[in-house]
């Protein structure tokens, strides 16, 4: 009952306001709403209505345009970036200092010592000595199980057309040498079975690196294991120094990953060896406020100023004078030949309990020089979801971030490694040495993985998985980065030299002989070179303040309107939804009639009808045969009922404005 009533309030509001129909309602808001335009649609003559219509829809259009265009830049989220400059005490960065070579060759050097020899002979042939003068005659006959794994080839391309790939160690190899001995030799590296690597010496060298998996190579075979097997892969170089490097990385990196992490540790230099002094600013320093960790690419390095285990140290003043004075030994003359080409320090400037990627982000400073390194602060904040897609601490990377186990911070480059080992340990089965492992994962070697080379080689071409992980990872929202200014010098100089390698020598070795020289010291001075550091910030280039002014600027400009004519436009749409809802019971009013009169086709009867046929015996004509003769009774007289044609009821729907009383 209730409900009805509310209907029927709604009805009479829209009888004295609106109307009954759309024409009513859409004549009624173009009468009264503070719009300009709909006004002079219904009041102004035949063709100005015209032309009021025209402009009144085409600058309706306009603003509908614009809108969609404001929204649309709402929603693409833009920023703009702002450069603010500031001064203030600022935290050292932390400082990673580790030798370009791994390890010491004279505690490495029975490890690799059949790879040694093997690299020798090889390059002896890639140089095609005489007969005569080859050291492989004297020497014990060669262990060629590594070669057969992964072999190094040459390929011949004296002929352009045919070139000819010739195993270094096939037994025709001299015939062959003579071919290619003439001016124009380009030799190439053909790596079977993993990664197979070819070197090549030339003017021209190319160098083609071959991969199969499962590599059972016998005699004179060179190239896969299975004949036409399209098990391979190929890598091209322009020298053979670079084949050979590659070459020998990836079968050191096969033995030494058998090797238990405190004896790779143990063969590395230590910190006592390597850090001869140490002073920052003002106060003294040694190897003991280093913090010692492995790092599959420079063996052991050591991170002064971490922040893992006590607070970051500040700086108090820029200047070279207030920065960090180091002295290091890199020990040139125990390098591994064919493992480190490049002899010196490599050091990286990062932030407190960060992972140092030094093979990325990292320098190098040379032997004999003083290296001086002014460093500038640039602090970078982004914005997060939904501007820019960064992380604030990793917890939303679908990447375990295997570099955890460090208890470092996150970063782009620890889940871009992680994603590549969890990769190739879910496709290889096992794990590559650069890389930490997880639990219960073993590290990629020959022995127990024949295939892993070609493995890793087609996972480190693949763009797809690449991709997947560049997806996957996030950049960090909060970055610092240091900017560094580079300056060297020779030292020490000629004329002091003598003394100062004597009193560094006799502190380190307690000798008065001299065990330092100009080959294997550097020194580096790292300090701030200004206190004034640069913030590069995001803001919102949009914002909800910015998009309804635009939109309410444009409905302005097109249309004279403000937020009370949204509200009457509101208001037309509420009251055509009401007819709407009234015209709908309506028809269903009129079906269910038509249903009724399907029922009874005839007009049913009027009051006075039925009061006759039911009160009125009289007017009854009953069938006198259907009663006997006897019992026939008489007829009575009966007074004709009123006339009732005229009691109608009136219908609900033309009720007078007084039933709203109700």
């Amino acid at each position: 009952m209730n409900l009805k009533k509310y209907f029927i309030r709604a009805l009479h509001r829209l009888q004295k306001g609106p109307g009954y129909t759309y024409k009513e309602l859409l004549i009624w808001y173009c009468d009264n709403t503070n719009t300009h335009g709909p006004k002079r649609i219904i009041k102004e003559g035949p063709k100005k209505k015209l032309i009021w219509f025209f402009l009144t829809l085409l600058f309706a259009s306009l603003v509908f345009w614009q809108w969609g265009i404001l929204i649309n830049t709402y929603l693409s989220y833009n920023v703009t970036s702002s450069l603010s400059i500031g001064f203030k005490t600022m935290k050292f960065p932390a400082v990673t200092v580790c030798n370009a070579n791994p390890f010491k060759y004279s505690e490495v050097k029975h490890l690799l010592k059949e790879l040694d020899r093997l690299i020798e002979v090889a390059l002896e042939r890639i140089l095609q000595p005489t007969p005569g003068n080859s050291s492989e005659n004297a020497s014990p006959p060669l262990d060629l199980e590594l070669w057969h794994q992964i072999p190094l080839v040459l390929i011949d391309e004296h002929d352009k057309d045919n070139p000819v790939i010739v195993d270094i160690f096939e037994s025709n190899q001299t015939a062959l040498g003579n071919e290619t001995a003439g001016g124009n030799q380009t030799a190439a590296d053909n790596q079977t079975a993993a990664d197979n690597q070819t070197a090549a010496d030339n003017q021209t060298a190319a160098d083609n690196q071959t991969a199969a998996d499962n590599q059972t190579a016998a005699g004179n075979q060179t190239a896969c294991s299975h004949q036409g097997s399209d098990n391979c892969t190929y890598r091209n170089f322009t020298s053979a120094a670079q084949a050979v490097t590659e070459w020998y990385i990836l079968q050191s990196t096969s033995i030494l990953s058998k090797v238990p992490l405190q004896e790779r540790i143990r063969m590395g230099y230590q910190a006592e060896d390597m850090i001869l002094a140490c002073l920052y600013g003002a106060e003294p320093c040694n190897y003991k406020n280093f913090t010692q960790i492995y790092h599959p690419d420079h063996g052991n390095c050591y991170i002064f100023n971490w922040g893992m285990d006590e607070e970051a140290l500040n700086s108090s003043n820029p200047g070279a004078e207030f920065g960090l004075k180091l002295i290091l030994d890199i020990s040139q003359q125990d390098y591994i030949p064919y493992l480190s080409s490049a002899a010196g320090a490599r050091l990286m400037l990062h932030q407190q309990k960060s992972f140092p990627f030094l093979k990325d982000q990292g320098i190098y400073a040379m032997a004999g020089t003083e290296t001086s390194i002014g460093v500038l602060v640039d602090e970078l904040e982004r914005m997060g979801y939904p501007y820019s897609d960064c992380t604030m601490n990793g917890s939303d990377v679908p990447v375990k971030n295997l570099y955890s186990q460090y208890n470092t911070s996150y970063s782009i480059q620890a889940c871009l490694r992680s994603c590549f080992q969890n990769h190739m340990i879910e496709i290889c089965g096992c794990g590559h040495y650069m890389f930490p492992l997880p639990e219960r994962v073993n590290y990629c070697n020959n022995e127990d993985y024949p295939g892993w080379a070609y493995c890793y080689s087609s996972l480190r071409s693949s763009i797809r998985h690449r991709q997947i992980c560049i997806d996957s990872c996030k950049e960090t929202c909060n970055d610092t980065q240091y900017k560094m200014t580079i300056s060297m010098a020779d030292w020490p100089s000629e004329a002091s030299e003598d003394w100062i390698f004597h009193i560094l020598s006799y502190e380190r070795d307690m000798s008065t002989n001299v065990t330092l020289d100009r080959n294997g010291i550097i020194k580096l001075n790292i300090y701030f070179q200004e206190y004034n550091y640069r913030t590069i910030s995001e803001s919102a280039a949009t914002t909800i303040v910015w998009l309804l002014s635009s939109l309410g600027g444009q409905f302005g400009f097109w249309m004279g309107g403000s937020v009370l004519c949204l509200i009457e436009f509101g208001e037309i749409i509420i009251d055509a939804l009401w007819i709407t809802i009234i015209n709908m019971i309506s028809w269903c009013k009129g079906l269910k009639q038509k249903r009724v009169q399907a029922r009874y086709p005839d007009a049913p009867p009027t009051v006075s009808e039925l009061v006759e046929a039911h009160t009125n015996l009289g007017f009854q004509h009953e069938d006198m045969d259907a009663l006997p003769r006897d019992k026939v009774l008489p007829p009575e007289p009966g007074t004709p009922p009123p006339n009732y044609d005229s009691l109608r009821v009136q219908p609900l729907d033309v009720l007078g404005p007084d039933s709203d009383t109700e």
